[in-house]
């Protein structure tokens, strides 16, 4: 993976935050962008202890440099400098402040710090989807082990990824001072793996993991503020039944998932699966809402009888229910959420991923495989649904 890979993250011109988790490529997309930009990398020890111990030394490197556009990566190290890029945005506004990073939690919880009143955008850095590889995805080894650009440079992938989480953890969490018991919170990540593409049970996570309900709810924030973890809302527009309004749950990457959820003699290989798919799934069409810069739009139904529908998409240019099954032979069964649902939302199209190879309509479902819709799907573009943007 070590040749170059064009990402679909459009590039700002103004001032601008980059969020996104560990290992998904920020500053590798900023170099390859922002050649001439000055950068203060807040990952090495010095430049941290530097700037911590003196956040108006920023100001001084600045206003001696010719350059137009700052990075800083990492911002979340040092908030005190926000105050200081703020400043500085005011009194110097031809220049450009590119601020990175992998935890907005910390940054929005600090006192006195705000996001630049508004001043800078916020995007947010995916892993990888599959059309920004092209040839060089594979379906199966996303399933295995994800699709970090961090991870994917390496020949020993399992390893690698429990190299990143132990790392992450540590970093993010210990070192930073997030939690009290490491421990606690290592069992809570395992026992939330459960509930990834599920509603999240805090009280019964309480009750595995033997600490407070107030505790997990804090310990999901935390995963949601490093973005780790994310919801998924459910759709409730113009609703002619009841339906579910509790959240679901994923992690940001399938190897991420996967390598935290135990595997024991009970567990069916095919549940993982499953659940390994549509969080693939997730992670792409969370990728291609952000890339688009759609706000929402992406969402999931589920009535109170338990038919459900896995994703629904809601933008101004798309209205769409997917449903994924992780089985190259669909049954009657795997289309009944989605049958439901056109009874709700006629207007809509209704499309089954699946692990076949035949593209094909049944019922008014357009069945499609999974691997070709997610090599097709393409920020700023409708969904791939006609020969799967293949044509």
């Amino acid at each position: 993976m070590s040749n170059h890979i064009d990402r679909f993250l459009r590039f700002q011109e103004e001032s601008f935050f980059l969020f996104g988790p560990r290992g998904t490529g920020k500053t590798t997309w900023l170099n390859d962008n922002l050649v001439d930009a000055l950068s203060v990398n807040l990952l090495e020890s010095d430049t941290y202890l530097k700037y911590s111990a003196n956040p108006m030394h920023l100001k001084d490197v600045v206003e001696g440099s010719n350059s137009q556009t700052f990075i800083i990566d990492e911002i979340q190290k040092v908030p005190a400098l926000l105050d200081v890029v703020h400043d500085l945005i005011e009194k110097h506004p031809s220049r450009r402040f590119v601020l990175t990073g992998s935890s907005a939690r910390k940054l929005k919880r600090t006192t006195g710090v705000n996001l630049l009143g508004g001043r800078a955008l916020e995007v947010h850095m995916h892993p990888f989807m599959a059309a920004e590889l092209g040839e060089r995805f594979s379906l199966d080894d996303a399933l295995m082990h994800g699709m970090l650009p961090v991870i994917l440079k390496y020949k020993d992938k399992a390893a690698a990824l429990a190299s990143y989480l132990n790392l992450y953890i540590r970093e993010e969490v210990q070192m930073e001072g997030l939690v009290r018991s490491l421990d606690s919170f290592a069992r809570f990540l395992e026992a939330a793996s459960f509930s990834h593409g599920a509603m999240l049970s805090a009280t019964e996570i309480s009750r595995e993991c033997g600490v407070r309900r107030t505790t997990v709810d804090g310990f999901v924030e935390i995963l949601e503020g490093l973005l780790i973890a994310s919801r998924l809302p459910p759709f409730l527009r113009h609703a002619k039944r009841r339906v579910v309004a509790h959240d679901k749950f994923y992690f940001f990457d399938a190897g991420v998932y996967r390598c935290i959820r135990p595997k024991g003699v009970m567990d069916r290989p095919e549940e993982i699966a499953g659940a390994t798919l549509e969080g693939l799934v997730f992670q792409h069409l969370a990728a291609w809402r952000d890339y688009s810069g759609y706000q929402g739009g992406l969402y999931f139904w589920r009535t109170h009888q338990n038919h459900e529908v896995d994703f629904v998409v809601y933008t101004e240019n798309d209205f769409a229910a997917i449903e994924v099954k992780h089985t190259k032979n669909p049954t009657k069964a795997d289309f009944a959420g989605l049958k439901l649902f056109a009874k709700d939302y006629p207007e809509a199209r209704r499309i089954l991923l699946y692990r076949g190879k035949e593209q094909y309509l049944e019922d008014g479902v357009l069945v499609l495989p999974v691997e070709r819709f997610l090599l097709a799907l393409r920020p700023g573009r409708t969904l791939p649904l006609h020969n799967c943007g293949l044509e």
